[in-house]
C-alpha cells in the first residue's frame, strides 16, 4: 500500500513543480495577457500554505502589475488587454492573489500591502456581496497581525465604522464573522477613551450588539472568541462611556442575546477564566440594563423545554459566591502566607483584588434586587414569578457569601490588617447585606463590629468610607437597647461621630451626602436616647461633635437639618452643664452663642402656625422641647436666647 501512495505523491510534486514553472514564465513575460494567465494559474495550482512558491510567484509577478491590476478591476486604470467588461474578474483576480501572498508574512509586513488597505476597504464598501469579501477580509486580517504600520492602516482607514457596518450582514458563525471579529480585537489596541467618546462610541455599540448574537448562538469554538472579545471590551478603559451608548439601543434582542450566552457558560463545564470572563459581561449588564436583567427567558439552540426565568441569577449568584471563596482564600494565602520576597506577590494581590471588585459588585446587585422583589410585585421589577424555592435559594446564597467575606475580615482582623481596598470592599459588601437583613450573621458581626468600623481604604488617612457603608445596618440596630450595647462596648459610636463631623464638613463645603448624614444622625440620636447607655469618661467626642453641629447649622435655613441637629445637641447637653461646657478648653464662647441660637430657632417653630416642615419634625422638636425643660437651669445663656 505504500508504494503506490509515495508514486501518487511524486506525481503532484512533479506536476506542482511544472505548474510553478510554467506560473513563473508566464510571470515574467513581457505582456500583461501573459501575466495574467499567470495569475490565474495561481489561483489553480499553488497550495495557500505552500509559502516558498508564493514568495516566488511575488517576486515573479512585482507588485508594479500587481497595482495596475487593481486599479483596472476599480475603474482607475488599464491593464493593456483589459476591458470594462473585464473589470469584475480583474478585480476578484487582485484580491485573491493579494490575500494568497499575504500568507508570506513579509510579504504582508511590505508597504506594498500596508498601502493597498484603503483599497480593500473601498473593495468591501463597492462590493459587499462579491464572492472576495472572505479574501478582502483574510488580507487585511494576515497584513495587521504581520506588522504594526499594518494594524495603523486598519484603523486609520476606518476599520471601526466598516465592520460597524457590515457585521450584521455576515452568517452566524462563518469564517467571515471569525474574521471580522478578530479584527476588532486587534483594533481594541487602538482605542482610548478619548478616541472612542469622540469618534467610534456608536460604531463600537453596534459591534457588541452583532457579537453577542454570536455569543448566544453558536456552540462552538467561536463562542468563546465572542466570549473573550466582548470580556475585553467591557473590561476596557471606556467601559463606562459604552454602558450610556448601549443603553440608549432599543433593540433588546442583544440583551436577550447576552443573558443567553452567560448562561450558558455558567452552567457548563468550563475553564474557571472562561467562568469569570462569563460574571464581567453579567456585572456590565446589570450596569447596563440593572438587576432585572439577570431574570429573564433563556433561549439556547437545540434546547425544546422551557428554561426557568430565575436560571441566570442563580447561576450568577452560585457562580459569584464560588468566585468569592476562591480569591478571598487565594488573597489571604498571598497577603499572610506567600513569601514576602516574591516580586509576583504584589502583582498578584492587585489583580485579586480587581476581581474580587468585580465579584462583590455582581453580589451586592443581587442584594439589592432580591431586597426589591421583597418590597415589591416582582413582576414590576423583572416581569417575571419568582416562587418561594428560588427566593429561599437566592437567600441561601448570599448569607453563605457573606460568611465568607466575613471570615476574610475575621482572618485580616488577625493579622492586624485595616488598611486595604479589598478589606474596604468587603465591609461595602457586608454593609449592604446587612442594610436588609440587620440580624443576619449577629454572632460574628458582634465580634467584628469594632474591626469594620476602623477599616481604612488605601487612600483614607482615618476610617470614613467603612463607617458610610455600615450606617443603613447601624441605624436599624440602635433602634434596640441590644444594639446600642453593642456599638458603645466596641468604641464604634466614636467612628460615627467621626464620620457624621466629615459628613458635615464636606456639605459645608458643597458635597451634598444628606443619605449618609441623617443616617449618622439618627444612630447617635438613637444611641444619646437610650438611657441605659453612659457615656460620660468620653466628652471630648461628643463636644466636638457640639462644634461640628453649630457650624452646620449657623447658615442654613432648612428645618430638617435644623431639627435634627438641635436633637442630638439636646440629648448631649443631658449629659453636661453650661459651665463644664465653658470650662472645656476646645469650646469656645462664640461656640455656645451658635448652639443657643440653634435651640432658640428649634423651639420658635413650636406653635399653632407651625409650618408643614415643622410638623413632619415634630417628634424632633418633642425630643427638643422635653430636654429643654430638664437642663435649661444649666443653660442659662441657652435659656437667655430662648426667652429672648
Amino acid at each position: 500500500m505504500e508504494e503506490p501512495q509515495l508514486l501518487q505523491q511524486q506525481e503532484e510534486e512533479q506536476s506542482q513543480s511544472v505548474s510553478l514553472q510554467d506560473c513563473l514564465k508566464l510571470l515574467k513575460g513581457e505582456r500583461d495577457e501573459q501575466r495574467l494567465a499567470g495569475l490565474l494559474l495561481v489561483t489553480k495550482f499553488c497550495k495557500s500554505d505552500d509559502l516558498v512558491s508564493l514568495r516566488a510567484i511575488y517576486d515573479a509577478v512585482g507588485p508594479h502589475f500587481l497595482d495596475r491590476l487593481s486599479r483596472t478591476g476599480l475603474g482607475k486604470g488599464v491593464v493593456s488587454s483589459g476591458s470594462g467588461e473585464n473589470r469584475d474578474a480583474y478585480l476578484q483576480l487582485s484580491v485573491t492573489v493579494l490575500s494568497a501572498f499575504c500568507r508570506v508574512s513579509e510579504i504582508a509586513s511590505s508597504k506594498e500591502m500596508v498601502s493597498k488597505v484603503p483599497m480593500i476597504f473601498e473593495v468591501m464598501s463597492m462590493k459587499s456581496g462579491m464572492p472576495v469579501l472572505e479574501e478582502c477580509y483574510e488580507f487585511l486580517y494576515l497584513v495587521s497581525t504581520a506588522s504594526e504600520d499594518g494594524l495603523t492602516a486598519l484603523y486609520e482607514s476606518g476599520g471601526i465604522k466598516l465592520l460597524a457596518h457590515q457585521m450584521s450582514a455576515l452568517p452566524d458563525g462563518s469564517h467571515l464573522m471569525e474574521l471580522a471579529m478578530k479584527l476588532v480585537q486587534l483594533m481594541l489596541k487602538k482605542l482610548s477613551q478619548g478616541i472612542v467618546e469622540n469618534d467610534h462610541l456608536s460604531e463600537l455599540s453596534v459591534i457588541v450588539t452583532k457579537i453577542a448574537r454570536q455569543f448566544a448562538l453558536l456552540q462552538n469554538a467561536l463562542k468563546f472568541e465572542a466570549l473573550h472579545l466582548l470580556s475585553a471590551i467591557f473590561s476596557s478603559e471606556y467601559s463606562t462611556l459604552l454602558h450610556d451608548a448601549l443603553r440608549v439601543i432599543q433593540n433588546e434582542n442583544w440583551s436577550n442575546h447576552m443573558r443567553d450566552g452567560v448562561a450558558t457558560i455558567l452552567q457548563n463545564r468550563v475553564a474557571p477564566a472562561e467562568k469569570f470572563e462569563a460574571l464581567i459581561l453579567a456585572e456590565s449588564m446589570v450596569s447596563i440594563k440593572g438587576e432585572g436583567w439577570l431574570i429573564g427567558q433563556i433561549n439556547l439552540p437545540n434546547v425544546q423545554d422551557p428554561i426557568p426565568a430565575d436560571r441566570c441569577l442563580l447561576l450568577v449568584l452560585e457562580s459569584s459566591r464560588v468566585e468569592v471563596a476562591v480569591l478571598l482564600n487565594e488573597l489571604a494565602y498571598s497577603k499572610y502566607e506567600a513569601s514576602k520576597s516574591s516580586s509576583s506577590t504584589a502583582e498578584t494581590i492587585i489583580s485579586k483584588q480587581q476581581k474580587v471588585t468585580i465579584v462583590f459588585s455582581l453580589v451586592e446587585k443581587i442584594i439589592k434586587l432580591i431586597s426589591n422583589i421583597g418590597e415589591t410585585e416582582e413582576t414590576q421589577i423583572t416581569g417575571h414569578h419568582l416562587d418561594e424555592n428560588t427566593f429561599i435559594k437566592a437567600i441561601n446564597g448570599l448569607n453563605e457569601t457573606i460568611g465568607v467575606v466575613l471570615e476574610y475580615l475575621q482572618d485580616a482582623k488577625e493579622h492586624g490588617q485595616k488598611v486595604g481596598n479589598d478589606l474596604l470592599a468587603s465591609v461595602r459588601l457586608v454593609g449592604s447585606y446587612l442594610a436588609e437583613a440587620p440580624v443576619a450573621c449577629e454572632d460574628k458581626i458582634t465580634e467584628l463590629l469594632g474591626y469594620m468600623l476602623s477599616v481604612e481604604g488605601e487612600h483614607e488617612s482615618s476610617p470614613f468610607y467603612s463607617v458610610c457603608f455600615l450606617l443603613p445596618m447601624l441605624c436599624q440596630k440602635t433602634m434596640k437597647i441590644e444594639g446600642c450595647k453593642l456599638l458603645a462596648s466596641s468604641g464604634g459610636y466614636k467612628a460615627v461621630v467621626d464620620c457624621l463631623m466629615k459628613l458635615i464638613e464636606q456639605n459645608r463645603n458643597g458635597v451634598e451626602n444628606n443619605g449618609c448624614i441623617f443616617l449618622a444622625c439618627d444612630t447617635i440620636m438613637n444611641l444619646l436616647k437610650m438611657e441605659q447607655i453612659t457615656f460620660s469618661e468620653d466628652e471630648s467626642t461628643f463636644i466636638s461633635l457640639l462644634k461640628a453641629l453649630a457650624l452646620w447649622t449657623e447658615k442654613t435655613n432648612d428645618p430638617s437639618v435644623v431639627m435634627m441637629a438641635s436633637s442630638i445637641c439636646t440629648l448631649i447637653f443631658d449629659m453636661t452643664s453650661e459651665n463644664a461646657l465653658l470650662n472645656h478648653p476646645s469650646l469656645s464662647s462664640s461656640c455656645l452663642d451658635s448652639l443657643s441660637r440653634l435651640i432658640a430657632r428649634s423651639l420658635a417653630s413650636w406653635g399653632q402656625d407651625m409650618s408643614d416642615a415643622a410638623k413632619a419634625d415634630m417628634d424632633l422638636l418633642e425630643i427638643v422641647t422635653a430636654g429643654y425643660s430638664r437642663w435649661a437651669d444649666r443653660f442659662p445663656q441657652i435659656q437667655k436666647a430662648v426667652e429672648r
